[in-house]
């Protein structure tokens, strides 16, 4: 682009600034969790209808649309996840939540508005590019659901580059975090069942303790994460939950532990699950028991691609400056299945600065019941969006 086209650009997200403000506390007021996201996706095409976009469901609640540049080129894929938390809000504001339980305490509102925001720019502005944005506003993030649909229901098939967004209460305003390499961690849940024998409290030598079991494990599972891999991993293994057990006076005949594990690489995932299955297995036995160990893969490690990391740092220090680009930063143990987006086609996920320290609910944790965003991020997450996709479909990152 040149100076003018970047001007009318910049002017144009500037003077739609209070439309996404607006767009993002209504779907502040409206939060709805993973799978239930029916008006949210209402809304979405809602406001595509305004645009001109022709748009379809993807599952039960995703959303896709296309834009089509001046001319066929390569193809972009977008993404903003649209699903809230079942939390109850603590804030007080003008826009807090209408929904009892409810609540975007991730941000996913400020996703989805500036998507909406980046395509009504994109749309506006389709002479200036060549090729084609897909547009996913992707359901079920929360649970680790809505990403595969999309996958494997084929709508990233072909594309060149995806692209997604996270706001970040910990990265001032006005700053952005692209690091390539390991962002995320993965996510596996499991559930351990300890299978033991009933026994009377006072003759346990005629029982399987399945407490007793499950204690060494919970204890000997630490040992996997600080003498089995290195202390530079980044390798996290949590027991949440524990049930166990029928009365006070009888050995339990069956306990069950609920965890996660998380770590930054596929090959430590994969050595991680054959070893807790083996440490669970011969604990058990150990004290005359069994085990069963189910799991479920919520998410795989989200790795920005180092080449698409490069194209995006130098589009964000075109459009915020050098001292507004963070390359650097501690990868987060918490997950984010836009990774399987990645592992499709080659990717960054890019942090948006949305803390204030005047406003202190704008620095709580994400998942906070406090959560709350300075909006004027909203503008610097439309801005990356517009910037990359107009740079990389157009040769010039």
């Amino acid at each position: 682009m040149n100076k003018t086209e970047q001007e009318c650009i910049s002017a144009h997200i500037r003077e739609d600034h209070p439309y996404i403000v607006a767009l993002r506390r209504y779907f502040h007021q409206h939060p709805e969790i993973a799978k239930e996201e029916f008006h949210t996706a209402e809304r979405i095409e809602a406001e595509l209808d305004k645009i001109g976009l022709a748009h379809k469901r993807v599952g039960e609640t995703g959303v896709y649309a296309e834009i089509q540049g001046k001319q066929p080129g390569k193809t972009i894929v977008l993404r903003a996840d649209i699903d809230a938390l079942p939390i109850q809000e603590m804030h007080t504001c003008e826009y807090t939540s209408m929904i009892p339980g409810r609540m975007h305490a991730c941000g996913h509102d400020a996703h989805t508005a500036s998507l909406i925001g980046a395509a009504r720019v994109l749309n506006a502005h389709r002479d200036l590019f060549v090729g084609t944005v897909r547009l996913t506003f992707q359901a079920g993030e929360e649970i680790g659901y809505g990403a595969r649909v999309f996958v494997d229901s084929g709508y990233l098939d072909g594309a060149d580059r995806t692209f997604g967004i996270h706001v970040a209460s910990d990265v001032p305003v006005g700053s952005v975090v692209v690091m390539p390499g390991p962002n995320n961690a993965s996510v596996d849940w499991f559930k351990i069942t300890v299978h033991g024998a009933p026994a009377h409290v006072s003759t346990p030598q005629l029982g399987v303790d399945a407490v007793y079991i499950a204690s060494q494990i919970v204890t000997a599972l630490q040992a996997l994460v600080t003498r089995c891999t290195s202390p530079m991993d980044n390798v996290l293994i949590g027991v949440g939950k524990i049930t166990a057990g029928d009365a006070y006076n009888i050995v339990a005949q069956k306990a069950e532990l609920e965890g996660t594990i998380r770590v930054l690489t596929p090959e430590i995932r994969k050595q991680m699950k054959e070893r807790l299955e083996a440490l669970a297995s011969h604990s058990a036995a150990s004290f005359g028991g069994t085990v069963t160990v189910e799991w479920k893969d919520f998410t795989s490690p989200l790795i920005n691609d180092p080449t698409a990391a490069r194209e995006v740092q130098a589009a964000a220090i075109a459009a915020f400056g050098h001292e507004k680009v963070i390359t650097q930063r501690k990868p987060s143990l918490g997950g984010d299945d836009f990774a399987e987006y990645i592992l499709k086609v080659p990717g960054v996920y890019a942090y948006i600065g949305s803390g204030n320290a005047a406003k202190k609910e704008t620095v709580a944790a994400l998942h906070d019941s406090m959560f709350d965003i300075d909006e004027d991020c909203l503008t610097a997450a439309v801005t990356l969006y517009v910037s990359y996709t107009l740079d990389y479909l157009n040769g010039t990152v």
